[in-house]
């Protein structure tokens, strides 16, 4: 792998904990975070990802202290926008792109894709890891991740507004699926850590399903 220290860099920024723990690492390794990236729905309401409120992941980059940079798509248009924002990036300098891939080998090949078609190098330092180390490691660094949304069918609504932590990752693998999520059995946000300037405190709301998810709405106290 490729260096990053010293290298500016963009990280692909779902609001979740491997997007996060990927952001670490690159911070860990000498990379210089530029911006934030994150997808929105076409409306530029909410992440294309994990249905965060633009309020919600500008206060992440707020306490983050890196800028963020958002792009609205649906998902037919999300390739060409997302390139589109990458040729900006390098056009302004950066060189490299931060991703939390851990070991789903077609997102591997569609970021090595845009990424070689942008002239940008992607830094996947999540990639081939155990999926329940990088939980361990998640937790023992000191970051706070909360659950916002679970896949219908697969896991129980109740643990939607939950903190990750040993008791959660134990209940999820008696309910049967992966407690890496790494295949969308569910989504997090996280709310501290140290790469944080401050705890995000969080307003939990209504739940919506949508699109086979369940989402629980929050934003910031």
């Amino acid at each position: 792998m490729k260096t990053i220290e010293g290298k500016s860099f963009f990280c692909s920024w779902s609001g979740g904990k491997d997007s996060c723990l990927a952001l670490y690492h690159a911070v860990q390794h000498g990379g210089v975070p530029k911006a934030l990236f994150t997808m929105m729905t076409e409306e530029g309401e909410r992440s294309r990802s994990h249905g965060l409120s633009t309020d919600v992941v500008e206060y992440q980059a707020l306490s983050l202290k890196i800028p963020q940079v958002k792009r609205s798509a649906s998902w037919e248009t999300y390739e060409p926008v997302f390139l589109s924002a990458m040729r900006e990036f390098k056009a302004d300098g950066i060189k490299c792109g931060v991703f939390g891939d851990i070991d789903l080998a077609e997102h591997r090949q569609w970021v090595e894709r845009v990424c070689e078609a942008a002239g940008i190098f992607p830094y996947e330092p999540l990639w081939r890891r155990e999926r329940k180390a990088l939980l361990e490691e998640f937790l023992n660094l000191g970051f706070k991740a909360m659950i916002i949304s679970v896949k219908e069918g697969l896991l129980s609504r109740d643990f939607l507004g939950r903190i990750i932590d040993r008791q959660v990752i134990a209940d999820m693998e008696n309910a049967g699926i992966d407690a890496s999520g790494e295949e969308g059995e569910y989504h997090t946000m996280v709310i501290d850590g140290p790469l944080f300037s401050f705890p995000i405190r969080l307003n939990q709301k209504e739940k919506v399903v949508h699109n086979g998810y369940c989402f629980l709405d929050v934003s910031v106290r």
